[in-house]
């Protein structure tokens, strides 16, 4: 599980490469399609038919797959393009990749923003090649293929060449320049030379009548001769992609180097944003591994829009706002808040031109697939944005949008009938509308904000009272009890619906196994016999799906954050590790990343509720840049705990809060509202090994409370 892929990528950049097997659901490695279970193989081994750009990271069925202009270094005819070839001796890191290929050529790569540079490393042959196929796209799985519609490549004399190839209805430029001094440069077609032609036009492509083309570089090798092979990309047409080359390459040449260094040094950036003492090696690796993971996605691609003239930021690979909007989007807004409303504006923007805010938005033209999945979920990461102080979005002018918003698709139902099926869209828009209720009362508009507050009490008609969960509906990869236990915007009516804290804390506690008998599984590590139960009754699904990922903080709520700390501990021991299956689901574009960085520092954030929840840290210091300083989370009385990759054959007991306090004054409340943490801090929690009756008194704010964050302190 995990789906992500050991590619070059630069920190939330526009590029990535990594070689091309047409496995899924990257293009890398050996598996085909599967959506849930142990995969099958479609290879036998390690294996690549070249290295191609643009990949997803950690996604499931999200049709989209790239994999756009494989590069292929070759000693055999063009007639053996396509074939694979073993891989061995991989190494990856931040912003590189290298493996040898079974023909004795090591390849490496390295990526900036919107660049990739590959060097290849021959042996002596008397025809080597470099051959670039813009023909390639998707998978080799079934369904998985993506062909181009239009395309057009031109020689531009020694060692350059431009194309631009149009795949789901985008538009990608290719400025390359290839270091080859002696070689022949061609184009070719259906793997056949075309002698002394410089321009290849298609002007339309079906499945039926696509034969590969593209442009190769030939010559003779002395043992361990280097050819590297620069390329610049675009949406927005051959001279950017050349510009966008020349701006991160500079006068270098070679660029390898250079490159790699660059982007290296942003990726030690970016990952020292989160500074943590002690900890088993393996939970350090874990740690480091799932905030990479969490800088990968979305795409940046700063005035490439292909869809609007206009510049200024396009963020493309939000894969899906399902997956993200509840810890990755929070984790951007501390680490790079820049970045985090560069997303907003371009969500805003993509609302703007074309109807509705997704709820994922890809490299591609085309109505937005996962509208099943979720509604309004670009209001929770708004109405975050404006609490904080956000300056740089137009407020009146997303409030418009954030209103129209909530009409469209299944909020059209909501609005007359205030309640809609698949009943979790109602939780959805119930939120969407508390949000953005928010925002206008925050711009003075109090009718509009009453208003919309009125609707947002409909999650309430989601519920069955009898049972106090959620009406029997469709539901999206989960079921009832999953999304039952939802962070709504009024937790202590939504616990009242449950008949109160105590039925409330029975159906969690049902929900995670506690109280069950532990379930025996032959052949797997001991897991907590709690989450092993759950998992048994069909419920708790162990985080390896979205709706599973807030429901351990529900029992803040009900003044049990006791609860809370070993549902944690627990998915921290055993659900993560350092080797394949060290994801429990699907990444997500950086999703499930973040819930670890989160639940790691001892936090959570409540999506559209300027507010984090407090829990029991899994290292015994950490420090966060955020954009006022520096927030410090200490504690006193922790003691390190192994993880289930160390070895350990039992579950260590976890350490719960027995008190808090923010900045040297005590803190009663288990949460703390996202401007503590956004301006910078210190947070010291003094741990113990039995429950407390910290956080049972003062519950986090709900919307039927008279109190804010700041006043339950």
């Amino acid at each position: 599980m995990g789906n992500t892929h050991p590619g070059a990528t630069a920190p939330l950049g526009m590029v990535s490469a990594c070689a091309y097997s047409g496995a899924y659901p990257t293009g890398y490695g050996l598996y085909t399609k599967n959506t849930e279970g142990v995969p099958e193989t479609m290879f036998e081994r390690m294996q690549a038919s070249g290295f191609t750009h643009f990949q997803q990271s950690g996604t499931g069925a999200i049709r989209k797959y790239y994999n756009y202009v494989r590069v292929t270094p070759m000693v055999q005819p063009l007639d053996a393009l396509g074939q694979s070839w073993p891989l061995s001796d991989e190494e990856a890191s931040p912003g590189y990749y290298a493996a040898t290929l079974g023909t004795g050529i090591r390849s490496e790569i390295t990526v900036g923003e919107k660049v990739a540079i590959h060097r290849y490393t021959f042996p002596a042959h008397s025809s080597a090649r470099v051959v670039i196929d813009l023909s390639c796209g998707g998978l080799a799985t079934e369904l998985g293929r993506t062909v181009p519609l239009r395309a057009q490549i031109e020689s531009m004399g020694y060692g350059r060449a431009q194309g631009t190839v149009v795949m789901e209805g985008v538009p990608l430029s290719v400025y390359a320049e290839v270091d080859s001094p002696g070689w022949r440069q061609m184009l070719w077609y259906d793997r056949r030379l075309i002698d002394g032609g410089t321009r290849l036009d298609f002007d339309s492509i079906r499945h039926t009548n696509l034969r590969p083309f593209g442009l190769l570089f030939m010559g003779s090798t002395r043992p361990g001769q280097t050819i590297e092979v620069r390329l610049g990309f675009s949406l927005r047409g051959n001279d950017q992609a050349r510009a966008n080359l020349e701006r991160e390459c500079g006068s270098d040449r070679p660029a390898f180097t250079a490159v790699r260094a660059k982007t290296r040094a942003k990726w030690r950036e970016h990952l020292n944003k989160v500074q943590v003492e002690g900890g088993t090696t393996a939970r350090r690796t874990v740690l480091s591994t799932a905030l990479y993971h969490a800088l990968i996605k979305p795409c940046f691609a700063d005035d490439e829009s292909p869809f609007w003239p206009d510049s200024g930021p396009y963020a493309f690979d939000v894969c899906t706002m399902w997956d993200i909007y509840k810890t990755q989007i929070p984790l951007l807004s501390v680490l790079v808040p820049d970045r985090a409303a560069d997303l907003l504006e371009s969500l805003i923007r993509v609302c703007e031109e074309e109807g509705n805010f997704p709820i994922g938005y890809r490299m591609a033209r085309g109505a937005d697939r996962f509208f099943r999945q979720a509604s309004a979920l670009a209001h929770t990461a708004l109405a975050d944005a404006h609490a904080l102080g956000t300056s740089r979005i137009d407020w009146a002018w997303a409030l418009v949008h954030m209103v129209d918003d909530l009409r469209r698709m299944y909020g059209e139902d909501f609005y007359e009938h205030g309640v809609v099926h698949p009943i979790t869209h109602t939780l959805d828009l119930a939120i969407g509308y508390h949000c953005t209720a928010r925002v206008a009362r925050a711009l003075n508009d109090h009718r509009l904000a009453a208003d919309l507050e009125e609707r947002s009490k409909g999650w309430i008609n989601a519920f069955d009272p009898d049972s106090g969960l959620l009406r029997n509906s469709e539901f999206y990869e989960g079921g009832k009890w999953n999304y039952s236990f939802r962070l709504l915007h009024d937790m202590r009516a939504r616990i009242e619906v449950a008949g109160g804290d105590t039925r409330f804390i029975k159906k969690l506690d049902r929900f995670f196994g506690f109280g069950a008998d532990p379930v025996k599984q032959p052949g797997r590590r001991p897991p907590a016999a709690e989450m092993a139960a759950g998992y048994a009754l069909k419920r708790f699904e162990g985080l390896n799906n979205e709706p599973d990922m807030e429901a351990p903080w529900a029992y803040h709520y009900a003044g049990r954050p006791d609860r809370t700390a070993r549902i944690v501990h627990s998915a921290l021991t055993w659900q993560f590790g350092t080797g394949p299956g060290g994801l429990p689901g699907n990444d997500d574009s950086g999703g499930l990343s973040s819930w670890y960085v989160w639940a790691s520092l001892g936090l959570f954030p409540v999506a559209g509720q300027h507010l984090f929840l407090v829990n029991t840290p899994a290292f015994g210091s950490a420090t966060v840049q955020v954009p006022g300083g520096e927030f410090h989370i200490e504690t006193s009385g922790h003691r390190e705990t192994p993880i289930g990759v160390d070895g350990i054959d039992h579950e260590p007991p976890p350490l719960y809060v027995q008190e808090a306090s923010l900045n040297g004054k005590p803190l009663h409340a288990t949460h703390l509202s996202a401007a503590d943490v956004h301006r910078g801090g210190r947070l010291h929690l003094r741990l113990g090994p039995e429950p407390s009756s910290w956080g049972s008194g003062i519950r986090p704010p709900s919307l039927s409370d008279s109190l804010f964050p700041e006043d339950t302190r």
